[in-house]
């Protein structure tokens, strides 16, 4: 059932099932008021939602916890340097595309309807992420068209119940890339080659999360036609070992471990301020917490090893420098 809203209390726990190959283990995320506030906004108004933040904060897991709140297929992106607008929106297997020519090209006798079908743009069209959120149904004639793989679903889902889209790390890059989305955030539609223009069904509007490690300063018109999310790192370290009691029972860690790893963060933390390096965080903290939980069932052997390989999970820059 489509669900408009996020429906929750501050707090909330969100259970991530290890369904993928996001975690090796089940995951949990606690949900916060501000990003009750600021989902629900986003689905009342089909504004995309930034999230920014340091690494390791949970961006890219809040939206994967509202897909899983929301009841919704999840459809992640990771953008990089080489990404451009319309691998968002759709993009062209042009390697496919020439094979087939070069192959067409060999036969002797092909007529000129038949090279203009096995040519044409549409039969080599991939629907990116945001195709799959404004129109799941001709995304998927599309995808079953050409035998590529499908955006993972919770069970018994239908296009009807809504996407969330993930589009990650967008700092990463040009910024002609946020401006050209502009048009399909603005108007809910974009032009695909070959077709009528696409729109978003109304009946079901996604939610885009879009994240940022502000790594690049992002466009004024980009930004205002999104609503922000300011994603901060537990302000003391009883919220801090509160997330991590979530992820890990008492029959995993025990409180004093919990403790302990908090204290080693919080200390490399504290070392990195005023500096121009990333600082460790929650997932440093969480991929600690997994280690020791792992290899040792004893408070003893957990504490034990807790200080011997704290430095791999927490200090990430040269040892000539500050950490």
């Amino acid at each position: 059932m489509y669900k408009s809203q996020l429906d929750l209390s501050p707090g909330a726990e969100i259970r991530l099932l290890a369904c993928d190959d996001l975690d090796v283990d089940e995951s949990c995320h606690i949900i916060d008021e501000d990003s009750l506030l600021a989902i629900n906004a986003t689905l009342a108004t089909a504004r995309p939602l930034l999230v920014r933040g340091e690494p390791g904060v949970g961006k890219s897991q809040l939206a994967r916890a509202a897909a899983v709140a929301l009841g919704r297929a999840f459809v992640p992106h990771a953008i990089d340097a080489r990404t451009e607008t319309r691998d968002l929106l759709w993009s062209v297997d042009a390697v496919a595309r020439l094979a087939e020519a070069q192959l067409v090209g060999a036969l002797r006798k092909v007529d000129h309807a038949t090279l203009e079908k096995r040519l044409a743009i549409d039969a080599f069209l991939h629907p990116g992420p945001l195709w799959w959120a404004f129109d799941w149904e001709s995304a998927l004639v599309q995808a079953n068209r050409l035998k590529l793989s499908v955006p993972m679903t919770p069970k018994d889902w239908v296009p009807a119940d809504g996407v969330v889209v993930l589009l990650d790390e967008i700092d990463k890059a040009d910024p002609s890339v946020p401006n050209g989305l502009l048009d399909a955030f603005g108007h809910g539609r974009f032009d695909v080659p070959g077709r009528k223009p696409l729109r978003m069904n109304a009946a079901c509007r996604p939610l885009v999360v879009i994240t940022t490690n502000e790594e690049r300063a992002l466009p004024d018109a980009f930004l205002r036609r999104c609503f922000v999310l300011h994603l901060k790192f537990p302000s003391d370290q009883d919220e801090l070992i509160r997330r991590g009691r979530a992820h890990f029972p008492k029959t995993k860690c025990s409180d004093a471990v919990l403790k302990e790893a908090a204290k080693l963060l919080t200390a490399d933390r504290e070392k990195l301020r005023n500096t121009d390096l990333c600082p460790p965080g929650l997932a440093e903290y969480i991929d600690l917490l997994r280690a020791v939980s792992g290899q040792e069932k004893t408070d003893e052997g957990q504490s034990a090893l807790l200080a011997k390989i704290a430095k791999f999970a927490l200090n990430k820059h040269p040892a000539d420098r500050p950490g």
